[in-house]
C-alpha cells in the first residue's frame, strides 16, 4: 500500500477546478441530457425543480422540455437512491442504484421498528406491491390501505416501511417543468416494464464517482452514496487508481485518465439549485464551500439556491415574481458582477424563455451568516 504521505497534494484550488471540470462547470457541455443524467449518476431532486436548473448550468442550449418528455416515456425516473433522498436518474440506474443502497433503507426502517411489531415485512411488500401497481398511490392511500390491514401498527411506520422494502417511483405528471401533480408511486419494476435487477458489485459505481466528483476520499463516497464499508472497495481498486491527498493529508483517488485542470483555470458564475449534487458529494466540502462560509447556504435542514463565483460558494439567490434576487457573502468585483449578471439572464432565458426578469442584488449577506 502506497504511503499517503507520500503522494502528490492537490490543493484546495485543484480539487475545485477538478471537480468542476467533471461536473460540467467549467464549460457547458453539448452532451445530450440522458447521457448527462447518468454521467452525474443521478440529480438530486428532493424538489421538482433542481434537476432542471442543475442541467442548465451544466448544458448548452439546454430545453427543459427534454428532461419531462425522458420522464413521461420513463426513460428516466424519480425514485429514492442515494442518501436515502428522491434522485432523477436513468431507468438503467434506477434499476441498479437501488438494489445497491437498499442497506441505507434497511438502517431507516429500522428506526420505525417500534411502530411495526407483529408486520411481516414480505407480506407488508407482496401486499403493497398489488396496491401501486394496480394504479399509482399517494402515501396517504398506502397508509390507510396498509393500516386497515394491520390495525395494530403505525400507519406512518407502515408507509415508510412500503417506501424502504420497494423501488417505489414517483410517476408524472410529478416531476415535469411547468406542471404540477401530487406525489403518486408506484414500483420501478411496473413503470420500467423490467424485472428487478440484482445489486451490483460497488466497484463500478466507485469509478463513476470518481469520473463525476473526484478526486475524492473513501469518506466522500460514503457521504455521496449514504453508505458505509468502502474501504476495502477502494483497497481492490487501488493498484488502477492514482492516489493523491488534500492539503490535511487525507488520501484521494482518482482515476488515471481524468481531466485535472490547471488550479488558475477560469471558472464563470453558476447559479446551481439546492440540493445540487456537486454540494452534497463530499464528506469535505472546502473544495466548494470556504470554511466561512460554511451555514450560510442553509437554514435549518432546508438549503438554499447557491451562486458559484470564481468555482466557489459567493452567495445565494432566489427568483421574487419578476426579479432574480441575488445576495452575496461579500462585495463583487465590476468584472464578477457584470458575469453573474450575464450567467442569471442566461438562466432564465433558457428556464423561462419570453419571461421578462429583473436581476438585482440584494443586501450582502452579513459575515455572522445565516
Amino acid at each position: 500500500m502506497a504511503k499517503t504521505s507520500s503522494a502528490p497534494v492537490l490543493g484546495t484550488r485543484a480539487l475545485n477546478r477538478a471537480t468542476l471540470d467533471r461536473q460540467l462547470l467549467l464549460l457547458r457541455s453539448p452532451r445530450p441530457v440522458e447521457d448527462t443524467v447518468a454521467h452525474l449518476v443521478g440529480l438530486q431532486a428532493q424538489n421538482v425543480q433542481p434537476p432542471y436548473y442543475a442541467l442548465a448550468a451544466r448544458l448548452e442550449g439546454f430545453d427543459p422540455e427534454r428532461l419531462s418528455q425522458l420522464m413521461t416515456d420513463r426513460e428516466v425516473v424519480r425514485i429514492v437512491t442515494l442518501r436515502s433522498t428522491i434522485h432523477t436518474h436513468t431507468a438503467a440506474d434506477a434499476r441498479t442504484l437501488r438494489p445497491l443502497v437498499q442497506p441505507a433503507r434497511d438502517r431507516e426502517l429500522s428506526l420505525f421498528r417500534d411502530g411495526l411489531t407483529g408486520v411481516d415485512l414480505d407480506r407488508l411488500a407482496a401486499f403493497a406491491r398489488d396496491l401501486v401497481e394496480a394504479e399509482p398511490r399517494t402515501m396517504a392511500d398506502l397508509r390507510r390501505a396498509l393500516h386497515a390491514a394491520w390495525p395494530g401498527a403505525d400507519p406512518q411506520a407502515l408507509a415508510v416501511a412500503a417506501r424502504c422494502t420497494l423501488p417505489l417511483v414517483q410517476v408524472p405528471p410529478r416531476g415535469l417543468w411547468g406542471r404540477s401533480g401530487q406525489v403518486t408511486l408506484t414500483t420501478a419494476e411496473h413503470w420500467l416494464g423490467r424485472p428487478a435487477a440484482p445489486a451490483p458489485a460497488p466497484d463500478g459505481t466507485v469509478l463513476r464517482y470518481l469520473a463525476a466528483y473526484g478526486p475524492a476520499s473513501v469518506k466522500d463516497m460514503q457521504t455521496w452514496a449514504g453508505l458505509t464499508r468502502l474501504r476495502e472497495v477502494f483497497e481492490r481498486l487501488r493498484p488502477g487508481l492514482l492516489v493523491f491527498r488534500d492539503e490535511h493529508g487525507t488520501e484521494l483517488f482518482d482515476l488515471p485518465g481524468a481531466p485535472r485542470p490547471d488550479p488558475e483555470t477560469p471558472a464563470p458564475p453558476r447559479f446551481l439549485p439546492e440540493y445540487d449534487s456537486l454540494l452534497l458529494a463530499h464528506a469535505d466540502r472546502t473544495r466548494v464551500v470556504a470554511p466561512e462560509h460554511r451555514g450560510r447556504l442553509r437554514q435549518g435542514n432546508q438549503p438554499y439556491r447557491t451562486l458559484l463565483v470564481d468555482g466557489f460558494a459567493a452567495g445565494v439567490w432566489k427568483p421574487v415574481d419578476d426579479t432574480l434576487v441575488v445576495e452575496t457573502f461579500g462585495p463583487l468585483s465590476r468584472e464578477s458582477r457584470a458575469a453573474v449578471l450575464a450567467e442569471g439572464e442566461r438562466t432564465m432565458a433558457t428556464l423561462h424563455p419570453g419571461t421578462s426578469y429583473d436581476i438585482r442584488f440584494g443586501t450582502v449577506v452579513p459575515a455572522s451568516g445565516r
